[in-house]
């Protein structure tokens, strides 16, 4: 399961309905070790498209050395989906290299009349899909 704080989760999801209709793409950072997604961190999608995304892979290498020196891992690697379901594809699933990490979709198509957006997240190891719950929180319990 995933558990988020309510303002992580908002700026998610603003963050993607601001990129609509290109595709929103960025990681949450944590402290290695805990799986607590922490630091909201937005990316360019250097593709600039409504169908895919792609890190800039200088941005991306720039975040990993930034993630090593403070001693976190990437919990959430999160994009949007424009016009379908928030459902990886078979490119998400390609691009899914971070085992240990969430995958969150957010869809900014009303696909399912459940309202503007769907919020889902995953695991996608070896190329199998699992999807889990979202629990959205206020604030974290104390360690």
């Amino acid at each position: 399961m995933l558990t988020i704080t309510q303002a992580l989760y908002d700026q998610i999801v603003a963050h993607s309905r601001a990129d609509h209709p290109d595709e929103a793409c960025g990681v949450v950072a944590g402290p290695e070790g805990t799986g607590r997604p922490e630091r909201f961190i937005p990316m360019l999608n250097a593709a600039r498209s409504p169908t895919f995304y792609e890190f800039d892979s200088a941005d991306l290498l720039k975040l990993y050395r930034e993630m090593d020196d403070r001693d976190e891992e990437p919990v959430i690697v999160y994009h949007s989906h424009t016009a379908t379901e928030a459902y990886p594809s078979r490119t998400d699933v390609t691009y899914a290299n971070e085992p240990g990490a969430h995958y969150v979709l957010v869809s900014t198509a009303d696909t399912d009349d459940a309202g503007p957006f769907q919020f889902r997240s995953y695991r996608i190891v070896d190329g199998v899909i699992t999807e889990e719950d979202v629990e959205v929180v206020e604030a974290y319990e104390p360690a």
